[in-house]
């Protein structure tokens, strides 16, 4: 069996036993004979299909049914199959499909204000109950915890992850400040919180929009946080602090300058901004096939070049960069666990496809960013050096 073959290159440490459509078993690499990690193929297709185009025929697959993980989690596999790839790509088939479909999508799509809405609007317009099944339950927070510690709960490293935020931002009372895809606004609740500042949120997402001005009026802090239902290119005004968390991911390659160039114009000659995003340690990667087709239409995760690169042609300064390793792969498990817990009713809301869909989506992205290319930056910016305290990271970690 060809498939049989590939798994048989991949895996050095560890191993799993592969079943084809036949019943025939395969030994790849070194598996524990004990309990061993069986992946079985129930479709016979599958055996081409795996190895044109892995990253796709893969979880497809698996929302169909045609493949079957026992003695082990989907978690697991993934675990086990990338910590032997490394950031190595899985053949050389899939790898050019891959740049391949990146080279067309670069030419023909733009993520211009229509297009931007349709795309929020496929993944954060689900339905409000859904990320009530995984998410944590203060916070809200659909983005990259903070863990101080590995015993942290969800919520508390949720916390930590927005307090890391505000300290970055150095408020001071008084001030205006701007959370760009503010999401369900507790970024913007706790500024307004913690300081006397005025906080403007604005999203594209119209579940999140009416969540905002509902909640915000429930903590009495309407007079304080206000929200917009627009694209951030149309936004007017100045703001001492600018802050983006999880939404340049949404922007695309080819709008990172125009991006970075907007956050010029509002932030004031003073100010601070603060984006934390997905990045890739590899130069200018191509999106995951299964990402971009079935969870984040028109995503893409930048490079630390790309983002280097559109602050510098902005006029901005990068004052400081923070990497985060091993944050998101703890956050995506905790989200994967709980998903996992409320299986039973997101099945009822929606179908057993879309629920293995979700599991794979939040199973993969864990596995890669614990062994794979991706990591958080925290990039802090600036238009002058005078706008931080010269005793750089010292009031960050007070």
């Amino acid at each position: 069996m060809l498939v049989a073959k590939l798994f048989s290159k991949i895996y050095k440490d560890g191993g799993i036993i592969l079943e084809d459509f036949s019943g025939q078993k395969f030994i790849c690499g070194n598996p524990d004979f004990n309990n061993p990690l069986t992946l079985k193929i129930l479709n016979k297709n599958l055996n081409l299909k795996l190895l044109i185009n892995p990253d796709l025929s893969f979880p497809e697959a698996y929302m169909k049914g045609d493949i079957k993980i026992e003695n082990g989690s989907l978690l697991d596999f993934l675990n086990l199959t990338f910590k032997n790839l490394g950031r190595k790509e899985i053949n050389t088939s899939g790898y050019f499909i891959k740049k391949t479909l990146h080279a067309w999508r670069f030419f023909t799509n733009f993520n211009l204000p229509l297009k931007s809405k349709k795309n929020v609007k496929h993944h954060y317009d689900l339905g409000e109950d859904l990320y009530d099944l995984f998410l944590d339950k203060e916070y809200r927070q659909y983005s990259c915890a903070y863990w101080k510690s590995p015993n942290d709960t969800l919520e508390e490293a949720q916390k930590n992850k927005i307090n890391h935020i505000i300290k970055k931002l150095n408020l001071c009372p008084g001030q205006k400040v701007l959370d760009i895809g503010c999401g369900w606004g507790s970024m913007c609740f706790s500024i307004a919180k913690q300081s006397e500042c005025e906080v403007t949120g604005v999203t594209l997402s119209e579940n999140q929009y009416n969540y905002c001005i509902k909640k915000a009026k429930e903590l009495k802090i309407d007079n304080q946080c206000h929200f917009e239902l627009l694209d951030y290119r149309q936004l007017k005004g100045k703001f001492h602090r600018v802050v983006s968390v999880g939404m340049l991911e949404h922007v695309g390659r080819k709008f990172y300058k125009i991006f970075f160039k907007k956050i010029n114009d509002l932030m004031t000659n003073d100010g601070i901004g603060l984006i934390h995003t997905i990045g890739s340690t590899d130069p200018k990667t191509p999106p995951a096939p299964f990402i971009q087709k079935f969870i984040f239409p028109g995503g893409l995760v930048p490079s630390g070049s790309d983002l280097i690169d559109a602050v510098e042609k902005t006029g901005l300064i990068l004052s400081d960069m923070e990497s985060l390793i091993h944050h998101y792969d703890k956050t995506l498990k905790a989200w994967l666990e709980r998903f996992l817990k409320n299986r039973d009713k997101a099945k009822k809301m929606y179908s057993e496809s879309f629920c293995k869909m979700w599991e794979f989506y939040l199973a993969s992205c864990s596995a890669a960013f614990h062994y794979r290319d991706l990591l958080v930056y925290q990039l802090q910016i600036v238009k002058n050096y005078t706008a931080i305290p010269s005793n750089r990271r010292d009031y960050i970690y007070k």
